[in-house]
């Protein structure tokens, strides 16, 4: 791998910016009983929202409602951040964050080859994909990207912000919980395992951008590229 390359990855995910934005201890507070009570309105309406039959209606009004949950929550959390990255010059994460999101997509699509061939497991991939193949493809991707970014606001954002210690493991722990609502062992495994990348770029830049804009990219990639794969 080109240096270039490793570096850019090195300020995404491994080396810190320096910040100095903190809740006080009564911000603090208030943000964890807010993303508390989040946590537990977004799993329902998440089970809820994949638990409609493909092609209906309903859908997309449950999808919309649930970014909206996410997104209310972590406003009404406290202050959110955009972050930077780099160590001689702090810039906002825009380009790396998106290499690492389509990094993500290959690792994801090559997983996919050695799942198709297991019956049950694809079929799980095929329950998800089914939305895109009953519904309009061009609404999914405005709800692909609006719920991404949506849930970064909060899980990375607030509830982040909320958990003084270990907060990228935390962090992963709550989104893979919600996410398993939905009954789906491998919407679960993604979450979990986009939860510990994301997190990682979250405690790197001090930020949501870069978590958006990987969990986008990555989402994307999986709605358009996933079904040519699994066929």
């Amino acid at each position: 791998m080109h240096r270039p390359l490793l570096r850019t990855l090195r300020h995404s995910l491994v080396d810190k910016s320096p910040r100095n934005h903190r809740d006080t201890d009564a911000d603090l507070r208030r943000r964890q009983l807010v993303c508390v009570a989040v946590v537990l309105i977004g799993a329902a309406t998440l089970g809820w929202s994949l638990r409609i039959e493909p092609g209906s209606l309903w859908f997309y009004p449950a999808t919309f409602a649930l970014a909206a949950v996410w997104a209310i929550g972590a406003f009404a959390s406290g202050n959110l951040h955009l972050g930077h990255i780099g160590v001689e010059v702090a810039r906002r994460p825009v380009w790396p964050p998106v290499l690492v999101g389509l990094v993500l997509s290959a690792v994801f699509l090559g997983g996919s080859l050695v799942v198709r061939e297991i019956p049950w497991l694809a079929e799980r991939v095929r329950d998800v994909l089914d939305y895109a193949d009953q519904g309009s493809l061009s609404l999914l991707i405005v709800i692909t990207a609006v719920n991404g970014i949506a849930e970064e606001l909060f899980f990375r954002g607030a509830l982040y912000a909320a958990i003084p210690r270990h907060p990228v493991v935390w962090t992963t722990i709550a989104y893979g919980l919600a996410t398993a609502a939905t009954g789906n062992p491998m919407l679960a495994f993604a979450a979990v395992f986009i939860g510990v990348v994301v997190g990682l770029e979250r405690r790197a830049s001090g930020g949501v951008l870069a978590p958006i804009l990987t969990h986008v990219t990555w989402s994307l990639s999986m709605l358009l590229a996933l079904p040519l794969v699994l066929g």
